[in-house]
């Protein structure tokens, strides 16, 4: 099989399984050898940030001269950045050998289990964990799916876990209520090992500090062990030591202090200047991703109703001109609580993908019961936008990764509408 016909396998398989709960990932990966027991890891989770801490951590732990290896989720342009060694997307031969070992181990299996079968990120979490043990990583960044105590990652004892935020998102899988919300994210919690709590709010904070109480969990909490402020640039006081960094949002501004803290319990030998060098150098896909200056388009993979406050707070504070928005969003989010976000004078326009959860026009009318702006072609509609901008304009793209990577693609020439359906 070429990579194209594996990768159309992985994520055309089931998205869940009847019961929900690890025996299908814990068998696979007992087949494998236990893989993930091989590598040393950080396991991250929360509603947002998760992907910006993974980011920032791993590239703090590679500037250490060892080998590291991350997964996140989901993909923005190519499906081999889910897995990385040393901040590069795995090669296509690694990953068919991935995916052999991981079918062969399926084969085994069925032998005495017929039935016996993958959902798709149980797939990409087996190959990642047999990636890392096969490439010797001597640690591993892991994202979380979606939640914490089921989510498919969670067969790790980690050296340290972070829960970056609590809020509302996949309600229907793992809420209703922002307390349910917070006992999911609280499973990465394991016992003696530590917690990074980030911006959580005050009502749940309580949930997660006598989980990790019960777990002997030593806990490190953003404004008690460590501090940011946010003024000419980002400050992070760790033990009254002072790192500086580039201004960039609040919410990265979080982001990289929890990474730092966490690299921080590794005491590893490393100075200052380089830790600040490391994290004013990281680019994080369609994370706030400036692919324009003047005048400013930026891609930002934000899907629900805190990241996308979050993201407008701060284009709002660095607008200088109009404010236009491409937004294209799924189905399965509060599309009208989000359009509500922005001001009537902030220039919305609808877009869609090709991709089965994408909302249509008629989804979001019914939604907003109001005349929109619709362009249903994503790059006519990042054209017509991108001609209307003046010097000191701003377009943003946002509302999913699967449009933020549907942008990057087709601005850096790679046509593949088959990416997404």
């Amino acid at each position: 099989m070429n990579v194209r016909a594996i990768i159309d396998f992985i994520e055309h398989l089931p998205r869940i399984h009847q019961k929900n709960d690890l025996t299908y990932i814990r068998r696979i990966l007992r087949e494998l050898n236990e893989p993930q027991d091989k590598v040393k890891t950080f396991h991250i989770t929360g509603t947002n940030g998760k992907g910006s801490t993974a980011y920032y951590l791993s590239r703090l732990l590679q500037k250490t001269g060892q080998s590291i290896g991350l997964f996140v989720s989901p993909y923005v342009e190519v499906f081999n950045e889910r897995i990385q060694i040393n901040g590069q997307p795995i090669s296509d031969e690694l990953l068919i050998s991935a995916y052999q070992a991981v079918k062969n181990a399926i084969r085994n299996i069925q032998k005495k289990y017929p039935e016996f079968n993958l959902v798709t990120f149980e797939f990409e979490t087996a190959m990642a964990f047999w990636i890392f043990a096969k490439q010797n990583c001597d640690y591993a960044v892991i994202e979380v799916g979606i939640g914490g105590e089921h989510d498919k990652t969670n067969v790790i004892v980690p050296q340290a876990s972070i829960i970056t935020t609590i809020g509302l998102d996949h309600e229907k899988i793992i809420g209703p209520t922002m307390f349910d919300i917070a006992h999911e994210k609280s499973g990465v919690i394991k016992k003696n090992r530590p917690v990074v709590l980030g911006n959580i709010p005050a009502k749940v904070l309580p949930l997660l500090m006598d989980k990790a109480r019960k777990k002997n969990a030593p806990v490190l909490l953003l404004g008690r062990d460590f501090q940011v402020e946010c003024n000419d640039d980002i400050v992070v006081t760790i033990n009254k030591r002072l790192f500086h960094f580039k201004l960039r949002p609040q919410a990265e501004a979080y982001d990289i202090a929890l990474a730092l803290i966490t690299f921080a319990t590794l005491k590893f030998d490393i100075s200052v200047r380089d830790i600040e060098d490391t994290i004013n150098n990281t680019i994080i896909p369609a994370r706030y991703q400036i692919v324009q200056k003047k005048p400013l388009i930026m891609i930002d993979g934000a899907h629900n109703i805190q990241a996308v406050h979050e993201l407008i707070s701060y284009v709002r504070k660095i607008a200088q001109g109009r404010i236009y928005i491409l937004l294209g969003m799924m189905k399965d989010k509060d599309i009208a609580k989000v359009v509500k976000l922005f001001d009537p004078k902030e220039k919305i326009t609808f877009t869609r993908i090709s991709y089965p959860r994408a909302a249509t026009k008629s989804d979001i009318e019914d939604d907003l019961n109001c005349h929109i702006n619709f362009i249903d072609d994503y790059r006519l509609a990042y054209d017509i936008l991108k001609n209307k901008l003046t010097q000191d304009d701003i377009l943003v793209v946002t509302g999913s990764f699967y449009l933020a990577g549907a942008i990057l693609n087709y601005i850096h020439g790679d046509r593949h509408e088959d990416e997404f359906k």
